[in-house]
């Protein structure tokens, strides 16, 4: 099962200082509901595919992974705080560069209350040997960048292992028919860079619209000539993939006055956000391109979104749009995108 949680469920707990860790471990809590198999509403998390739709474990209605209250990083401090009576200890390999300085936490501790980091490491052979087997092993955490193999062989190694977990928001870097068929629980840190991404979106808009290179240009040549710049106000920000980087970009861009529209893989019938002037389903990219001023890439990658921003989409894209990607590379045709520039085809990308 692969959820897609809020990163205040995870290891991985960004501080409000961008892309650093604030926490690094949690146990296995059991936790009051109103029912053993439904998550209440403000805790559910937004995208799950299974046949699941709890955090519940499967082998126990009365164990769940302990989860807090929701975090949100720009309203709330994370919290130390614990609750529920521990059910099973949290054992945790490690699946990450032993130099990772964003996993200091992890490593160097302190770890919350029944939670036990076992070992570090970026191959089974950093693993395998009889302390750790014997102690049973039933939670990775993965960071490394080249895990894909390496978490297949422990989850064949570790049949006690019922959670993977991964630091980044996407999963794609160990996606594998081995993991997808395994029975453990998979989730992510939906949310840990939304912020920072969204800061980004606007700063590139501000880049291009504001003509940043020449500014630089002109402040080393010590030219103070002035030249025409364009306002981001008014201008319409396209976010294909409106998840929560993509509402996180959309919150910024309508401080600023702009206009947002967004594309969803798939819509509520009840949809509705602050956020959003007009929603699309995939069917309205090609629209949704020849509205935009501004086109923010926040999709993850997915067989279904690799190569989705095509040489096709590219040429309905106004002269005068710049493309954003935060996202995967291969969401984006490269090839097609380096022709667009050259060409002319579009303004700029980011």
């Amino acid at each position: 099962m692969h959820m897609n949680i809020p990163a205040c469920y995870s290891f991985a707990i960004a501080s409000l200082a961008p892309l650093q860790l604030r926490s690094a471990a949690t146990a296995f809590r059991s936790v009051s509901y109103p029912s053993p198999r439904v998550v209440p509403t403000s805790l559910r998390p937004s995208v799950c595919v299974g046949n699941n739709n709890s955090l519940i474990s499967n082998n126990s209605p009365t164990t769940s992974l302990r989860m807090m209250s929701y975090w949100n990083r720009e309203t709330c401090q994370p919290t130390s705080q614990y609750e529920g009576e521990i059910t099973k200890e949290a054992r945790i390999l490690a699946l990450c560069d032993p130099h990772d300085a964003y996993n200091k936490p992890l490593y160097d501790g302190p770890l919350p209350e029944g939670s036990k980091l076992l070992a570090v490491g970026s191959t089974l052979a950093d693993f395998d040997n009889e302390s750790i087997i014997n102690q049973d092993p039933n939670v990775i955490f993965v960071s490394h960048p080249n895990a894909r193999g390496p978490l297949v062989e422990l989850l064949n190694k570790f049949p006690s292992v019922e959670w993977v977990h991964t630091r980044s928001a996407g999963v794609d870097f160990i996606a594998s028919d081995g993991l997808f068929s395994s029975p453990v629980q998979l989730t992510n840190a939906k949310g840990m860079f939304s912020s920072t991404l969204a800061e980004y979106c606007m700063m590139a808009c501000a880049y291009f619209a504001k003509d940043l290179p020449r500014l630089m240009r002109q402040k080393n040549d010590v030219n103070w000539e002035q030249y025409p710049v364009l306002e981001i106000r008014g201008a319409t920000l396209g976010v294909v993939g409106f998840g929560d980087i993509g509402r996180s970009s959309a919150k910024l861009a309508k401080a600023y006055g702009m206009k947002v529209l967004g594309l969803k893989r798939s819509i509520p019938e009840s949809f509705s956000d602050p956020y959003c002037d007009e929603i699309y389903d995939m069917n309205g990219l090609v629209e949704l391109v020849q509205k935009s001023d501004y086109i923010l890439i926040a999709t993850p990658l997915t067989e279904q979104t690799r190569g989705l921003i095509s040489k096709e989409v590219l040429q309905q894209c106004k002269k005068t749009a710049v493309i954003i990607n935060v996202g995967r590379g291969p969401i984006i045709d490269e090839e097609a995108l380096i022709e667009a520039l050259a060409n002319g085809d579009i303004k700029g990308a980011g």
